[in-house]
């Protein structure tokens, strides 16, 4: 792991601790109706219709969607067994797609 993916975690995990994070599907897909969230993480691991499902709505809504962590990596950040969060503060939305960016350029 390097260390962009390292602060990514890292920052999700203060997202969890500052209660800046939605979970499940009902909740995130309403969040991200109204609005809320400024950034979807799903698992490279998670289901398939489900991830058809949020690409297509977070598409809809014009919301960042990333699939870049595995099941295990956002349970070992968050704290918490999830397929998929959404990051529900602009800051650390912003923050979390620089880290992701960075990601990217490195592979």
């Amino acid at each position: 792991m390097n260390n962009n993916q390292q602060q990514l975690l890292n920052l999700l995990g203060l997202a969890r601790r500052a209660g800046k994070l939605v979970t499940g599907e009902g909740l995130v897909l309403d969040a991200i109706r109204k609005g809320k969230v400024n950034l979807v993480f799903f698992a490279q691991d998670g289901g398939a219709s489900t991830l058809k499902k949020f690409t297509n709505k977070t598409t809809s809504y014009g919301v960042p969607f990333s699939t870049s962590l595995t099941r295990q990596e956002i349970a070992n950040a968050t704290g918490m067994a999830r397929s998929l969060v959404a990051v529900a503060d602009r800051g650390f939305a912003k923050k979390m797609q620089m880290y992701l960016e960075k990601e990217e350029e490195n592979q």
